[in-house]
């Protein structure tokens, strides 16, 4: 599981930093017809390394705060990639 603070509307995707106990992540799409959650999904996916039908969405579709569950990783394989993507 992995908290996220979504910020829609930014110049680009990316992978800000940490937040507290999660990421923010900006995504340069709009917060509407799930577009930013694909873009977020998309970004997170990119960063660790794996497809994003890999990371699903799991809590807060309509929320800039959401959890996103990672599957194919252990936790210290997630945890090392995002090292590196940020």
């Amino acid at each position: 599981m992995i908290a996220v603070k979504a910020v829609a509307g930014a110049s680009r995707d990316r992978i800000v930093g940490v937040l507290g106990d999660g990421l923010k992540i900006a995504t340069s799409a709009a917060p509407e017809k799930g577009k930013a959650n694909a873009r977020l999904t998309a970004t997170l996916a990119k960063a660790l390394g794996i497809p994003a039908k890999n990371v699903t969405l799991i809590a807060g579709q309509t929320s800039p705060r959401k959890e996103f569950h990672v599957a194919g990783l252990s936790g210290d394989q997630v945890r090392e990639s995002l090292t590196r993507a940020l």
